[in-house]
């Protein structure tokens, strides 16, 4: 296996961005989605960011095996919102580490002051990882928002 290989991702990786979330919804606790997606709506969702946001790729041996997403909050402008998406046999390897490190670097480069994302009940996983990444998480009522703060200077 070839050393993982992140990128911005564009209009031609929406199937492989389509085929992340449809497989992970189907998982106990899925995170952000509602139910499945198709390309065409991952072409709209990448198009509407503009330079706004952004979906980063995660590569293995030139298979995307996860993502990560910085949106934008239309009420607050100096808002982004993260999510972080690898298929099950991707994880706990760091690759989301990486993936959530280069949406927070792309927020810091367009100004963003603070990361709020979604935690779902009972989701142990994802709420050791974000607290692994700084976010401040909120341990006994996870069914709520997340907040992780961007500090300038950060390497």
């Amino acid at each position: 296996m070839s050393d993982p290989v992140y990128r911005q991702a564009t209009i031609d990786d929406a199937e492989a961005v389509a085929a992340i979330i449809n497989t992970v919804i189907e998982e106990p606790n899925p995170v952000g989605f509602d139910g499945p997606t198709t390309p065409e709506n991952v072409r709209t969702w990448l198009t509407r960011q503009g330079d706004a946001g952004g979906i980063f790729l995660c590569l293995l041996d030139d298979e995307a095996v996860g993502f990560s997403a910085l949106d934008f909050d239309t009420q607050e402008p100096d808002i982004s919102v993260l999510g972080v998406w690898l298929l099950p046999k991707h994880r706990r390897k760091g690759l989301g580490t990486s993936l959530a490190e280069l949406a927070l670097d792309f927020a810091r480069d367009k100004g963003y002051k603070r990361i709020r994302g979604n935690l779902p009940e009972h989701n142990e996983t994802a709420l050791s990882f974000l607290s692994g990444i700084g976010a401040l998480v909120p341990i006994y009522n996870p069914e709520v928002v997340f907040e992780l703060p961007i500090y300038e200077g950060h390497d």
